[in-house]
């Protein structure tokens, strides 16, 4: 079966920056809903017409991955808002009590830098304004199912799309990790 529209693809690949940085391996295969959430609008149009068993090779700029860098989405808070235990690449969804009421509040935020007095947030996602290189592999190709599609995505996306919070999430590696 060859890739369409609302199917579900079964993928590995390996993520790299332009230096060659491996960022992601996924080396069993995943399932991901094309037309839903789980893809960037890049790789499911570069997808399209593949069959089982294909490899491709693509170059995402950032206006094709997760956008360019936005100063204007970093934020200087004070320290005290925060929980006594902070590390930097911690996320907060929206911001505590305390914080710039200016602020956006459906953000995904994570700490980027820890001071004594202040926290500095960054609302951009972790590989915004990176230029990056994909390796995929098909695996099984198959048509989704109606709940599924209903659903948006298979739930193992990798790439989280779709709501201002989750647009602006850490990439979910894949073992689950959060990338920052």
């Amino acid at each position: 079966m060859k890739i369409t529209p609302q199917c579900v693809v079964s993928l590995t690949w390996t993520l790299k920056d332009t230096l060659g940085e491996t960022l992601d391996e996924l080396d069993e295969p995943v399932e991901f809903l094309l037309g839903g959430d789980d893809l960037l609008a890049k790789i499911e149009e570069k997808l399209q017409g593949l069959e089982p068993e294909a490899e491709l090779e693509l170059h995402l700029e950032p206006e094709d991955a997760f956008g360019d860098f936005d100063d204007r989405k970093l934020f200087l808070e004070p320290r005290a808002a925060f929980p006594q235990e902070l590390e930097e690449g911690m996320t907060f969804e929206g911001l505590p009590e305390g914080c710039n009421p200016e602020a956006p509040r459906d953000l995904v935020y994570f700490v980027s830098e820890i001071y004594p007095e202040h926290v500095v947030l960054d609302a951009n996602h972790p590989l915004a304004g990176i230029a990056l290189r994909l390796q995929l592999k098909v695996h099984e190709v198959r048509e989704a199912y109606a709940e599924e599609i209903g659903q948006g995505t298979m739930g193992t996306g990798f790439f989280r799309l779709g709501g201002q919070a989750s647009e602006n999430q850490g990439l979910v590696n894949s073992s689950g990790q959060t990338l920052h």
